[in-house]
């Protein structure tokens, strides 16, 4: 964990302008490939999943398809289940998590959801391992009218038709060390504002809605997961990243007023996860596979209590 007073680019107290942001893109360096991380095996599920091209990223040089799969035995009877994965593209389980989801375990739901799966909603910071697109945005505070992110905008027009008809909504992510380490303390250069370290959970946990809790929902998804790898404790002072916890495992945001991904529908179930891959008492398999876990406790939940 860092305790640096400020971050390497910037002066402290002001925010970035465009120099500041220049410089910190040209330090983003590709480190993994989406084609061939992402796209290929999105092209294995073809035969099985109809495939959408819901928008595409121009990020001159690089330009990325962004990709929705869909049940190919839609049914307009049958509720609606959202999964998104990668809206902070660093977030490695949320992405491979929906995809081993959709290889492992999706036809197990084919006679009883329509089920929308975008695996990877910010291909651009996947591949450099970051949490904000080029412009120094952050995509999962972007959901909202005239979005400052391609990617949120691009995902909010695929949901569009559908919103008022997702019964279930399950966002991927983790919480990482380099959230201390990289991303806080750029979040405060950026904003002008002073860095105060924070403390980092070790293990699983979920993020409720604020403005539309489901506390048997999310305490059905824990109990699954923690059946594959461990659930966050509390720290000393009862609060999961700084957020009380108000179930084993469980705190609370506002997800449409902060922009969230998990807001960007009318759900009545609704969750992020937040998977810790730095744990010693996690392997990547383990991290993948709580992902599933907790699609699957998603679905379960909806299907046997309503939409």
């Amino acid at each position: 964990m860092t305790t640096q007073a400020f971050y390497s680019i910037g002066t402290p107290g002001q925010p970035w302008g465009p120099a500041e942001v220049a410089a910190w893109r040209s330090r983003q360096i590709r480190q993994r490939s989406y084609q061939d991380d992402v796209v290929r095996a999105i092209d294995g599920l073809r035969p099985r999943f109809d495939v959408v091209e819901y928008g595409r990223l121009d990020y001159g040089p690089d330009t990325y398809p962004l990709f929705a799969l869909k049940s190919r035995t839609w049914r307009e009877e049958l509720p609606v289940a959202l999964v998104t994965g990668g809206v902070h593209g660093y977030e490695t389980s949320g992405v491979h998590g929906a995809l081993q989801f959709l290889e492992d375990r999706a036809s197990d739901y084919g006679n009883s959801v329509n089920l929308v799966v975008a695996p990877c909603v910010s291909p651009w910071a996947y591949e450099r391992i970051h949490r904000w697109n080029p412009d120094a945005v952050d995509p999962n505070r972007s959901f909202r009218d005239n979005s400052p992110a391609q990617e949120s905008a691009a995902l909010m027009r695929l949901v569009a038709p559908l919103r008022d008809r997702v019964s279930m909504h399950i966002d991927l992510h983790e919480t990482t060390d380099t959230d201390e380490s990289e991303f806080r303390p750029a979040l405060a250069a950026r904003d002008g504002k002073p860095y105060e370290p924070g403390e980092i959970p070790d293990g699983f946990y979920l993020v409720d809605d604020t403005d539309n809790p489901q506390p048997d929902f999310q305490r059905a998804v824990i109990a699954a997961v923690a059946q594959v790898t461990h659930i966050a404790p509390a720290d000393a002072k009862g609060e999961i990243i700084g957020s009380p916890v108000v179930s084993p495992g469980v705190i609370q945001y506002a997800f449409k007023r902060l922009g969230l991904c998990a807001g960007v529908t009318e759900a009545r179930y609704t969750t992020t996860t937040e998977v810790y891959p730095d744990s010693p008492r996690a392997t990547p398999e383990q991290c993948n596979a709580a992902q599933v876990a907790a699609v699957c406790a998603t679905l379960d939940f909806m299907l046997a209590h309503g939409r």
